[in-house]
């Protein structure tokens, strides 16, 4: 058994938790307490229900996830949000939670991982949030074709493509997640492919006019890289076990 604090600061000065913006439901760091002890690991996307309940199964724990139990904002303790306090207290599972920080971690981050993953070559920020380097910028030789069968056995499923651009791949913008609504800002930084992981309709029409490529690979699918990655350096820097629950949304 390791000590949740120590595990806990590892995390929050790993992450650099305190220093980044985010949401403010994204309530990053620590969520929800155990009793102090740490005995395993489990790493998810969502602190759902489902998951909670998975995760909950094997003594004290910590279930570090990238979508916090906050989203929605301060809310009843009733219904699910109270069944998931219940299941998480009565098994000793702690809940930690890193949005922005994962994504943008030059080495756990969803971000950088999905990059490696497809061979991205020379990643390097590219767009601005708030002060925070949202996404990476590199480069890509090959078909689109052959960058959609990369992306598909990365994410391990299919992919949505907006052939909005030319053929050949050049210059690949990504931003994991949700960031489909950025295209204009992607096309006016000079990418001429974008993947993502979903975005709204009009993000498609509006990449075609730009003339962009857009890549929606999931905004589940894209995201599960950061959680895995940390919990295994969690795991191995503390000598205790870890498991990934796969609970796939589809979107």
């Amino acid at each position: 058994m390791v000590s949740l604090d120590e595990m806990v600061a590892f995390l929050d000065r790993e992450l650099k938790t305190a220093a980044i913006p985010d949401y403010p439901g994204a309530m990053n760091g620590l969520q929800l307490a155990n009793g102090g002890q740490v005995g395993r690991i489990v790493a998810a996307v969502d602190a759902s229900l489902p998951v909670i309940e998975a995760a909950a199964a094997g003594g004290p724990g910590l279930l570090i996830v990238h979508h916090g139990m906050f989203w929605q904002g301060a809310q009843p303790v009733t219904g699910a949000f109270y069944q998931k306090l219940k299941i998480a207290m009565e098994a000793g599972l702690a809940i930690y939670s890193s949005h922005l920080p994962l994504d943008v971690h030059p080495d756990y981050g969803n971000n950088i991982l999905l990059a490696r993953a497809i061979g991205l070559q020379d990643p390097v920020p590219f767009l601005d949030h708030k002060g925070l380097p949202m996404g990476l910028r590199g480069t890509w030789s090959g078909s689109r074709s052959a960058l959609l069968e990369a992306l598909q056995t990365a994410l391990g499923g299919p992919v949505h493509l907006c052939p909005g651009g030319s053929e050949s791949i050049s210059t690949v913008g990504i931003i994991t997640g949700g960031a489909g609504s950025e295209v204009a800002k992607v096309a006016a930084a000079g990418v001429n492919t974008f993947i993502t992981g979903e975005g709204p309709h009009w993000s498609y029409p509006l990449a075609e006019e730009l003339g962009l490529n857009v890549f929606y690979g999931g905004h589940y699918a894209t995201e599960t890289f950061g959680v895995r990655a940390i919990a295994a350096e969690l795991a191995e820097k503390f000598a205790v076990a870890h498991r990934f629950v796969d609970h796939p949304t589809g979107l």
